[in-house]
């Protein structure tokens, strides 16, 4: 599919007023660094949109991005609530939303904001990259994309890292992050939306830009990032990558785009997701950007998840996760710290649901973390506590994790030595 004719160009799109509601502006964290390049007055105002197709269950739009090259952006995106897959515009009052980032490789995807609107949510799904899928062929292949014309940057390593000297505006992460904040804007302003009751969620990618645009936007009441996390420099796919940069180079990079300067400002309820050996986010890196933050917080680490975006919607944590904090719903199992004493490893746990399974996950290999082989050992459930044998004095890095009636997954934080209590 082509591009659509010019009277969709961003001078086109619908005006939407730009002053911005005192109870609709972000309110900047004390605790984000002084180097933060995004200008949050300007990102708390509704962006100008225009609808492609506001017909079918999941509809399809184009809002305007940020400035890019010198000229202006859009992007596309689909949005999707229980009113618009009914064809019943009653269904749709006061509804929580969400908003959803793809990770590398990815684009919109509309299974993904159909998905949430079947819970009972708005969704609105975006692509980051300049795109937009061509419809009626598989978005997970990136052939099956067309290039906007007026979009912003792609997300190639030339984008994400090459362009470290360019002027911030001019690099990928900003206009992730800037076009995931005009989604969350865009959103709350639409009808039958609760902007009170949002959420961002984030696979690999996406799930890096979700540890960032949690501790930016204030506005968010819950996130989950999937995968994606801070301190990538110290351990994480790009360290080759980084490697290659001049050291002033890799500074400013961090400075600027690592979630590790944005974690201590997050503030609303997170769930990370991830597994023991994903290779792009290993463990250690995944732990430090947990410590990082400062709000309330749970993990779901599990031996070997797949990673990629159906995997990464996958788990039913993550809607359960944002039913908690959104919609009232019963809590996620909440972990006590592991503590290891007597031979014994042990924690205990809090919630209404019913806990049928626990597990102690334990690695003695000492090669590179996300390629070690895991040991898994049941445990018992006594009370509100969880016991198992102790993992052994040679181990590398262990956990605990624990299902509820529901089938719901929930891990305590992974240990490695030196931090055993």
């Amino acid at each position: 599919m082509q591009n659509l004719p010019t009277i969709f160009t961003v001078a086109a799109l619908l005006w939407i007023p730009t002053v911005a509601l005192a109870d609709s502006a972000i309110k900047p964290s004390p605790q984000l660094p002084e180097t933060m390049p995004w200008d949050l007055e300007t990102l708390s105002q509704q962006p100008s949109f225009e609808w492609v197709d506001e017909q079918s269950p999941v509809r399809s739009l184009f809002y305007a991005g940020e400035p890019y090259g010198g000229q202006p952006t859009r992007v596309f995106a689909y949005y999707a609530t229980p009113g618009t897959l009914a064809g019943d515009s009653s269904l749709d009052k006061n509804l929580p939303a969400v908003v959803l980032l793809h990770g590398g490789g990815g684009t919109a995807f509309k299974e993904w904001a159909e998905l949430w609107a079947k819970r009972g949510y708005a969704a609105i799904a975006m692509d980051l990259a300049g795109h937009r899928p061509v419809e009626g062929k598989n978005p997970h292949d990136g052939r099956n994309r067309t290039r906007l014309d007026d979009g912003g940057p792609n997300q190639g390593d030339e984008e994400k890292f090459g362009s470290i000297d360019k002027p911030a505006k001019e690099q990928w992460p900003y206009h992730a992050v800037a076009n995931a904040i005009r989604a969350h804007s865009l959103i709350r302003s639409f009808p039958g939306v609760d902007p009170q009751r949002t959420a961002v969620t984030g696979i690999s990618w996406g799930g890096y830009l979700t540890c960032i645009v949690s501790g930016v936007d204030n506005r968010f009441k819950v996130a989950v990032p999937v995968y994606g996390c801070g301190f990538l420099q110290e351990n994480s796919a790009w360290v080759p990558r980084m490697a290659k940069m001049e050291p002033a180079q890799r500074d400013r990079w961090v400075q600027l785009w690592d979630p590790s300067q944005y974690l201590p400002a997050v503030s609303m309820p997170i769930l990370f997701v991830n597994g023991t050996n994903d290779f792009a986010y290993p463990l250690d890196s995944y732990m430090k950007s947990f410590d990082a933050v400062p709000s309330p917080k749970q993990l779901r680490v599990t031996v070997n998840m797949p990673h990629g975006h159906p995997p990464g919607w996958a788990p039913q944590e993550i809607g359960l996760f944002v039913d908690q904090h959104l919609r009232g719903a019963d809590p996620l199992p909440k972990l006590d710290m592991l503590m290891v004493k007597d031979g014994q490893a042990s924690l205990r746990w809090q919630g209404p649901a019913k806990i049928t399974k626990a597990e102690l996950h334990y690695t003695t290999d000492t090669v590179e973390i996300n390629k070690r082989k895991w040991k898994s050992i049941p445990a018992t459930i006594e009370g509100q506590q969880v016991v198992a044998a102790a993992p052994p004095e040679n181990a590398t890095a262990w956990f605990f994790t624990v299902q509820d009636e529901r089938g719901a997954v929930v891990s305590s934080r992974v240990t490695f030595p030196g931090e055993r209590p």
